[in-house]
């Protein structure tokens, strides 16, 4: 591997110290760390349509939309699932319905490119389920070609085949108030109203408004549905009404104080489309409070107005305080103090959705935003216990026993595979994946390695003892999970570089003895480094296995690659010092007054279908490999 421009090492404490005082810059006064977590312009466009849908939008500056739309447009007329992918059918017809909805003409230079690229890949009759869903609401598409979700599912007991809880935490939280919409079906007349006639490949008249068959098993779940339909126009439907009300009253009681559904937008926007369909006042007060929540999701600047999906700030508050200590800042820092009582004030101490499966566990965990007690994560959790960990408040036996139920908590969300998932136990049931509805291949929340490698990687950061067997059961599943070519799928990252990076810790600290496994993720990472130094790795991985690890450098997956080679060095002391030096030097090189940037989206909501750009990524992360590496050479 060669390098260009190699930078001195000795800048390396002039990097840190720059990195230092950025962050600590940007701290809130209430001490925790938060910014932007960005994403494709489908949430955004969906928050138009929402108004529209409620006359609200004259309360909003969704004026500015229209400038943020048009400046994400890429040159051949699309929009991009993430940075640089060549364009989205489905994230285009979205953004092409919002710019009308805010008043753009169809013969708009703008619209008419973004037409071309629509009907070239098939137009509206080729989009995912759910941009459908939402053209049906304006009368944009047929409710005939969308799949039917029977509200008796909400009667079903927690212990059958199929329940909401056998549901991701995210797909359940999206998909009970979407139970109501889909059986009242209804069609909302907009200011303006709007035709999206112009985007059907085959012509208005010659859309076929059904579901497309795999001509397999799963095609069971079309006849279903069909049954479901012929069911729904005969007035033939079980228990509807009592399902509704069960729908109304699980979406009610999951409401924050705050407004909040579930911490995600599409929760949020379902949730008020269904008061919606219930005929819900516009001034009601639960309604009031959701489209509060919602607009503090919004990013306004002078001329633009966006939406975030979610938003992070327990978890980049954790991070920071992992990276800013790690790197040489005082545990007792006056800033680390308030940061780590205020993660403090966010433990959890109310049973959430989890408590269905798990009837062991008690609270004491974290979620990843301001306000979430129904879903806390398990990986949230462990981070913030490996921050408080390294940090020395003034209350260390407060700090302790919140370190305590967390750790106990986890203990409990140890699935039968072994490993740990984000938000639920033994969520596994693939099945739902194949039904109509499931169409980003993401209604379940099974373990997975990188979620289990930061639970084995809190254990031993925090010296911590775990029951043997569990260990074994980890461990087992977490060496399973390892690719062929040395590599760890990442689920919640952009992608082997993130899954190996954790693994390779988790190894290293609780495993050292693993030594095979562990030199072949650090052999994988080596020969993925990149010829300036760094490592960068495509969302397109996700779909083309050909494609992992590769792709142009950046500074977070730079970082990831780094901190697990020096925790593999670490664990058989064998570190590969040219190419720690090439990745540090790449980290030095490509710094601005004491921050890093990077175009791409390094963050997972859901492979293949939703990716995120976490905005604090590019800055904690290298801080944390250089704060390592200064550690390790002196």
């Amino acid at each position: 591997m060669q390098t260009q421009n190699r930078v001195t090492l000795s800048k390396v404490p002039y990097s840190i110290a720059a990195s230092q005082n950025y962050l600590l810059s940007i701290q809130y006064p209430d001490g925790y760390w938060w910014a932007e977590l960005e994403s494709n312009v489908t949430i955004t466009a969906e928050v138009v349509l929402l108004h529209k849908i409620w006359g609200t939008d004259n309360y909003r500056p969704l004026h500015k939309i229209e400038k943020y739309l048009r400046s994400q447009q890429r040159p051949n007329g699309s929009w991009e699932l993430f940075y640089g992918d060549g364009g989205d059918l489905s994230t285009s017809v979205e953004a092409y319905m919002a710019l009308k909805l805010l008043g753009v003409p169809e013969t708009d230079p703008a619209l008419k490119l973004a037409r071309d690229f629509i009907l070239g890949l098939g137009g509206i009759s080729k989009t995912r389920i759910f941009t459908k869903l939402h053209l049906a609401l304006i009368g944009c598409y047929s409710w005939r070609g969308i799949p039917s979700l029977p509200p008796w599912v909400m009667l079903l007991p927690d212990n059958f085949i199929f329940n909401i809880y056998e549901m991701s935490s995210w797909a359940r939280s999206s998909t009970v108030p979407l139970l109501i919409v889909t059986d009242k079906k209804p069609v909302y007349v907009t200011n303006p109203g709007i035709s999206l006639n112009e985007l059907y490949t085959e012509g208005i008249d010659n859309v076929k408004y059904e579901l497309p068959r795999s001509n397999d098993w799963t095609d069971i779940f079309l006849v279903a549905d069909e049954a479901f339909k012929r069911s729904e126009s005969l007035g033939l439907v079980p228990f509807r009404e009592e399902g509704i009300q069960a729908a109304e009253r699980w979406v009610l009681e999951r409401q924050e104080v705050t407004g909040d559904w579930g911490g995600i937008i599409p929760a949020m926007l379902n949730s008020l489309l269904a008061l919606r369909a219930l005929n819900y006042d516009v001034n009601d007060p639960i309604v009031v409070r959701g489209f509060k929540a919602l607009d503090n999701f919004a990013i306004e600047t002078a001329d633009s107005y966006r939406v975030q999906p979610c938003i992070s700030p327990v978890w980049d508050t954790a991070w920071v305080i992992r990276a800013l200590i790690e790197s040489g800042l005082a545990p007792d820092h006056p800033d680390i103090v308030s940061a780590g009582e205020w993660l403090l004030s966010k433990q959890i101490l109310n049973y959430g959705d989890w408590a269905v499966k798990n009837r062991q566990g008690k609270p004491g965990a974290w979620a990843f935003e301001f306000d979430n007690n129904f879903y806390p994560d398990v990986d949230d959790t462990a981070v913030v216990v490996m921050s408080l960990a390294l940090a020395k408040l003034p209350n260390e036996k407060q700090k302790t026993a919140a370190m305590m139920r967390a750790i106990d908590w986890v203990a409990t969300m140890q699935c039968k595979q072994g490993g740990w998932a984000a938000f639920d136990l033994n969520n596994d049931a693939d099945w739902l994946n194949m039904i109509p509805y499931g169409d980003l291949k993401a209604m379940i929340d099974p373990n997975t390695a990188d979620v289990t490698a930061r639970v084995l990687e809190m254990f031993g950061c925090c010296d911590l003892s775990i029951n043997q067997h569990d260990f074994d059961r980890a461990l087992d599943y977490l060496l399973k999970e390892q690719e062929a070519e040395g590599c760890w799928f990442g689920r919640w990252g952009v992608n082997y570089i993130y899954g190996t990076s954790g693994a390779l810790c988790a190894l290293a600290s609780m495993a050292p003895s693993k030594r095979t496994s562990i030199q072949r993720g650090a052999a994988w990472l080596i020969s993925c480094q990149n010829t300036d130094g760094g490592w960068g790795e495509t969302c397109r991985s996700y779909n083309d296995p050909s494609l992992k690890g590769k792709g142009r450098s950046t500074a977070s997956q730079t970082a990831w690659a780094l901190l697990g080679l020096m925790a593999a060095g670490q664990a058989t002391g064998k570190y590969s010092t040219d190419v720690i030096k090439g990745g540090v030097d790449y980290l030095v090189a490509t710094q601005h007054e004491g921050t890093w940037n990077e175009d791409d989206f390094t963050g997972t909501g859901f492979p293949c279908h939703f990716y995120l750009k976490y905005h604090l990524y590019q800055q904690y992360f290298p801080l944390l490999a250089l704060g390592r590496y200064q550690a390790l050479i002196t």
